[in-house]
């Protein structure tokens, strides 16, 4: 899943350059990786995954067949939280400027990733990819730990967090649709039958009868 995202967004930043000729890197900016680089670059860097609590659903939703009737029950998908910094690294500030504020506008103007740019488990699913930009960080993190971390200096960057669906997994097929009436045996050689049915009451209501009929004998 975390790759399918990661392709989503260099598809998202290729068309927010338009004809920008800039490498889009996924590796942490070090010094060792900014000394490394000699070309316009766009860095996504994941530093943070966590699970989107907010929205986690309970219970189990129903799957049906062609009859309508329910085949199985699965667990609804959770949500995970991927956190990318987002830089831009060229030999000028002012270029630097001018790529996140590309960069900016087009994540801007979306809620969710667009569905044409997902691939594999994240189309499949058919689910909003969403996506927020620029948001503050949460307080028990700040962008200056992260810089400090990977041992940099702090540099202008677009904290991009994307919330994306997971399969959970869990499937549990349902047994075959309950059948009306019970057949029992009272004694050795006396069969029994006892049969449900439903009357409707004055009011809408419905009133459950049980009938008892005692089978002849052979």
């Amino acid at each position: 899943m975390i790759h399918e995202v990661d392709e989503a967004l260099r598809r998202l930043v290729k068309q927010a350059l338009h004809q920008t000729e800039a490498d889009i890197a996924f590796e942490a900016p070090t010094k060792d990786w900014a000394a490394r680089r000699n070309a316009p670059t766009v860095n996504l860097y994941l530093y943070d995954i966590r699970e989107d609590l907010r929205r986690r659903q309970r219970g189990l939703l129903n799957e049906y067949g062609p009859d309508k009737r329910v085949t199985a029950r699965h667990a609804p998908p959770r949500h995970i939280k991927l956190s990318y910094l987002i830089t831009a690294w060229t030999q000028r500030p002012e270029d630097e400027h001018r790529l996140l504020s590309d960069l900016l506008l087009r994540t801007l103007a979306e809620e969710a990733v667009p569905a044409e740019l997902l691939t594999g488990s994240l189309a499949e699913l058919g689910l909003p990819v969403a996506m927020t930009v620029a948001l503050p960080p949460p307080e028990d993190r700040s962008f200056a730990d992260v810089w400090t971390a990977l041992g940099g200096e702090l540099k202008p960057s677009l904290d991009v967090v994307i919330s994306a669906p997971v399969d959970a997994g869990r499937r549990y097929v349902a047994g075959p649709p309950a059948r009306r009436g019970v057949r029992a045996k009272v004694g050795s050689d006396v069969p029994v039958e006892h049969e449900v049915g439903e009357a409707a009451e004055p009011g809408g209501r419905r009133r459950v009868s049980m009938r008892r009929s005692r089978a002849p004998r052979p």
